[in-house]
């Protein structure tokens, strides 16, 4: 039995159509959802006393993209949690943290950021804690700011809304200087495929382009 052989990403867009260049983070330039989602699951279980069975690996990569605040309003709502949730967020991250040594880059979104070079217009936004999407870029090698091929990072702290709203994108492109019609957005979820949409912009879904992931982020 042979495997397909996988579609070429840089052959799925012309950048003759495109000014400003948006990258989502986790999933996307980072191989980084399996070990969230462990971090997820040891920090509920310490507050729950009990593992968290009812945040199964479909639903958090269902809330893919979303802020972590976001996510345990929704589990508070959905299954009775009753957490805080700007503290359980960061208690979450925290324990991210300890993993993230653990996380490596998506080779071939990887690649396509760096074959844009360093005078294109290009800056990362995430659902995630700036310091934590910049500590992940830094882990699988990825600077940012003037001289390098990322000239910001924005994250779900420094918006009123996260995905699937379009305000992270949208601070994207006016950081660029970019129209959202010229900009294009690389991610690996619903929530930011709503979000780029809302925001006037098209989008790539990094996913088919991906040789390995997990089988749950394929939903």
């Amino acid at each position: 039995m042979t495997t397909a052989p996988l579609p070429d990403l840089a052959s799925a867009f012309n950048r003759a159509d495109y000014e400003g260049y948006i990258f989502d983070c986790d999933g996307t330039l980072a191989d980084s959802m399996p070990l969230h989602y462990r971090a997820w699951q040891e920090s509920l279980a310490g507050k729950l006393g009990r593992p968290a069975v009812e945040f199964t690996e479909d639903l958090f990569y269902h809330f893919g993209g979303m802020p972590a605040r976001t996510i345990v309003e929704r589990l508070n709502h959905d299954y009775g949690y009753n957490l805080p949730p700007e503290k359980t967020a960061l208690d979450k991250e925290a324990d991210f943290i300890r993993l993230l040594p653990g996380v490596g880059p998506v080779p071939e979104v990887v690649a396509i950021l760096k074959s844009l070079g360093p005078t294109a217009k290009v800056i990362v936004a995430s659902g995630g804690l700036t310091d934590i999407v910049l500590a992940t870029l830094k882990n699988i090698g990825l600077e940012s700011g003037p001289g390098h091929i990322i000239k910001n990072v924005i994250g779900s702290d420094q918006v009123p809304r996260g995905k699937p709203h379009p305000d992270l994108f949208l601070q994207a492109a006016q950081f660029l200087g970019v129209a959202p019609a010229r900009c294009l957005v690389f991610e690996d979820a619903d929530p930011g495929f709503r979000a780029a949409e809302a925001a006037g912009m098209q989008f790539i879904d990094v996913r088919p382009y991906r040789a390995t992931i997990h089988p749950a982020a394929r939903y």
